[in-house]
């Protein structure tokens, strides 16, 4: 028990402190801790026992070196049992973080005491899993069932005060946690107090389960866990407290064998290794405290405002005196979204707006910037006069970037005469709000320049990803591919908007025509057309129906027609009648006889086509482990979370069906199915892509 609890007494009352660096997380070690400190608070006739956590946390949930291990004895709910079960007055005293099975550890012993710092939740929901110490069954005795719904359904994390207010915690203070747990239990036992076992409060009154259960699955786009813990929660109001306990622990049991589970598990693990690489481990990235930001569209708008979030201070250039002042006003919006949400005040939005900000037309405004971004339109030469310029003001040391998201950042860097100090740095839109950055490395690209590029994603808080150069980088080629089989399979046959209720029903939140439709359809149009000049490979095939859309103006939401019609004000729209028209006119064009399509045909196909497209990433190194690409497509392109993305999808379907599906696709588009090299080197070997991750 010495090494991870850390046991004292205080005269009648016993204290037991976690120390089980960083977070105190509950293994096996701290569990083993907790059962001895009680039984031996109970042999030394103590009153009260205290227990917090030493460093910067409470018990911050369970420890991830066991994930995936058999369970060991003593197991966490029995630990929770025996808390409750204990004759003497118990005290949770919480600070930092009580999530998971710490806030179920929390809500075992009698009494809660939180500095106001703290916060506390249920986060299993984020992991393909529910509480399985009784947290949906203790709950909703303390806080009611709709703020235990919330809790177990979301996996938000709780600030004290509102914890306070809903029951979780009893009382709030100021101070260091071991004293104020100790004041707390003082008053407790001076006052006569008694242990008050959650598992003896009366089980809350229940609502409508079947309507909250079919609410969580909509809501989660078919993620079952937070539907599970509506059922878990459902057991705590209808089921004796024991017999709840068991039916969450059989909920439990049944997520922990579903590819959901694993797919979260994959995405939980991979988040936080996508930004470490062997090749920059001590590679000290340079400093970067001012930012230069080129173009206040959008995006450029969008970049600047995570930058002055982030402490950064901003020079935002622009072509005119207007136009600059159009982008402050842009940035300004976005300012009171944070102020609105809290994340600001008052005094911050000022100083974010009319002092970290700094408005210029003229290229010298950038000379002291440390990284200096442009975000101008997307074509080549317009790319390349900006880094001209850049490369003439811009200080020595400072790095160039570009936020291009499919051109060569090689060819961008060689029109400068430090190619070294150059890379890509691809924001997604609205880039105040999407977390995925692409830090595209180019051939020169310098080590320290890349940290650089993945040291400031860290500042912004954006999940960093490492990719190489080639049209596209590792995210759009991967679109342009399963947009373009979605776009054969109209062509083919399948309705558009069968194929956005497949994916819909997949997870995504929109299917790929009406991101078509919400991205603009001049992007897509724009595309096509370089494509076609630059000249389309030999077996290519080309579709030309969406230009029209395009020729008379109807370029999506902004237009308020594209495949779908949008009324003022409301962002789903209806499908538009024109498209069919357009689409039958061009099958009869190409002689193309239209076939039906299942469900289950779209859905392998347009999967097949992005796993295939995803193998060749990987296997050409332009990404350089296939969780890489699973963390694009789930922060930048909508992936659903639950299915950990692309690649550990096709691991878990299987890969051999897979392959031999492109395959049978190829033996009638051999051009476009062509089966990528690594995907046949896996199957040969037997292997999956989640080996690659392990090497």
């Amino acid at each position: 028990m010495a090494d991870a609890m850390l046991y004292t007494l205080e005269g009648d009352i016993a204290v037991l402190g976690a120390q089980n660096p960083p977070v105190n997380a509950l293994g096996l070690a701290v569990r083993q801790g907790l059962m001895e400190g009680i039984a031996r608070a109970e042999a030394d006739g103590a009153k009260a026992l205290v227990i917090y956590g030493t460093g910067r946390t409470y018990f911050a949930g369970a420890d991830i070196r066991e994930f995936g291990k058999p369970p060991m004895d003593p197991y966490l709910p029995d630990v929770c049992l025996r808390l409750e079960a204990s004759p003497l007055i118990i005290v949770s005293a919480m600070h930092g973080t009580a999530l998971g099975g710490g806030l179920e550890v929390a809500l075992s012993t009698h009494y809660r005491i939180a500095v106001p710092s703290a916060r506390m939740g249920l986060p299993e929901v984020h992991l393909g899993l529910i509480p399985g110490a009784g947290g949906t069954v203790r709950l909703p005795r303390v806080a009611g069932v709709m703020a235990a719904l919330d809790m177990v359904t979301s996996g938000r994390h709780v600030p004290a005060a509102e914890a306070l207010d809903m029951g979780v915690i009893d009382r709030i203070a100021d101070g260091d946690p071991r004293e104020i747990g100790i004041a707390y239990a003082r008053d407790l036992i001076d006052s006569g107090a008694a242990p008050r076992p959650v598992s003896e409060l009366p089980a809350p009154e229940g609502i409508d389960f079947d309507a909250a259960y079919a609410a969580a699955l909509a809501k989660g786009r078919g993620q079952l866990s937070p539907a599970y813990g509506v059922r878990a929660v459902q057991g705590a109001c209808e089921l004796p407290f024991l017999d709840a306990l068991k039916r969450e622990r059989a909920l439990f049991s049944e997520l922990m064998e579903t590819d959901q589970r694993k797919g979260m598990i994959h995405a939980f693990f991979s988040e936080r290794a996508v930004s470490k690489l062997p090749e920059l481990e001590g590679v000290a990235p340079r400093d970067v405290q001012a930012l230069g930001v080129i173009g206040g569209g959008t995006m450029g708008a969008g970049i600047a405002t995570a930058a002055l979030l982030s402490g950064l201070s901003v020079v935002m250039l622009e072509m005119s005196p207007e136009a600059a002042q159009a982008a402050k006003d842009r940035i300004a919006g976005n300012l009171q979204g944070a102020l609105k949400r809290g994340k600001i005040d008052q005094a911050g939005f000022e100083h974010l707006t009319e002092k970290a900000l700094t408005l210029a037309t003229e290229y010298d405004a950038l000379a002291g910037a440390d990284l200096i971004i442009e975000a101008v339109f997307e074509e080549m030469a317009v790319k390349k006069e900006v880094f001209r310029k850049l490369d003439a003001v811009a200080k020595p040391g400072a790095v160039l970037a570009s936020n291009t998201s499919y051109l060569d950042i090689d060819e961008i860097a060689s029109v400068t005469s430090r190619p070294a100090d150059v890379l890509g740095l691809h924001f997604f839109s609205p880039a105040h709000v999407m977390k995925l950055l692409e830090v595209v490395v180019g051939e020169a690209t310098a080590p320290e320049v890349a940290a650089t590029g993945f040291a400031l994603g860290k500042r912004l808080k954006k999940i960093a990803v490492r990719s190489g150069v080639c049209d596209g980088f590792i995210g759009n080629r991967i679109l342009s591919t399963y947009r373009t089989a979605a776009d054969h399979m109209v062509l083919d046959g399948a309705s558009p908007y069968q194929i956005d209720k497949v994916m819909t029903d997949f997870g995504f939140a929109m299917g790929p025509f009406a991101v078509a439709d919400l991205a603009g359809l001049d992007i897509g149009w724009a595309v096509r057309k370089r494509k076609r000049a630059e000249g389309l490979p030999e077996g290519a095939r080309d579709s030309t129906y969406v230009d029209k859309l395009c020729e008379d103006g109807h370029f999506g939401q902004k237009t308020g027609t594209g495949f779908y019609i949008y009324e003022a004000g409301k962002r789903a729209g209806v499908p538009n009648p024109q498209v069919d028209d357009l689409i039958a006119a061009e099958r009869a064009e190409q002689g193309i006889t239209p076939q039906d399509f299942s469900d289950d045909d779209i859905l392998r196909r347009y999967m097949a086509a992005m796993v295939n497209e995803a193998a060749k990433v990987v296997g050409e190194g332009i990404a350089r482990r296939p969780l890489d690409v699973d963390m694009v497509l789930l922060f930048g392109y909508g992936f659903p979370r639950f299915n950990g993305g692309p690649l550990k999808w096709a691991d878990m379907v299987g890969l051999e069906g897979l392959l031999s599906d492109i395959k049978a696709y190829a033996e009638t588009d051999p051009h476009f199915w062509t089966p990528a090299p690594l995907l046949e080197q896996l199957v040969a070997e037997g292997r999956t892509f989640d080996d690659l991750n392990k090497g």
